[in-house]
């Protein structure tokens, strides 16, 4: 378990911005992937160690039943990083020199 939990500024626009996106088509859809970016939090915060790699430092865990990808790193004070809220369709690595 991760000591700390960070949302690096962009990632954290990136979540404003696909939930308004659902909002505008339906408030349900929007608190729908509200809760379940809550939930990619949670599964990094109960094991930060075990979500995949993405063939870096990176780990990444889904947003359930979303098209949408929570990428993160740990850093040297065992901090748990967001660095992207990520669309599975978006270019893929666009993130890598967000800190």
């Amino acid at each position: 378990m991760a000591r700390h939990f960070a949302f690096h500024p962009l990632a954290a626009k990136e979540a404003r911005e696909a939930e308004r996106w659902y909002a505008a088509r339906s408030p349900h859809s929007a608190e729908r992937f509200r809760a379940a970016v809550a939930g990619a939090v949670r599964q990094i915060a109960d094991d930060v160690a075990t979500h995949p790699y993405d063939g870096s430092k990176y780990r990444y865990v889904r947003v359930n039943r979303f098209p949408y990808r929570l990428i993160y790193y740990i850093d040297d004070s065992d901090t748990a990083r967001v660095v992207a809220v990520a669309h599975n369709a978006r270019r893929p690595g666009y993130w890598r020199r967000r800190k």
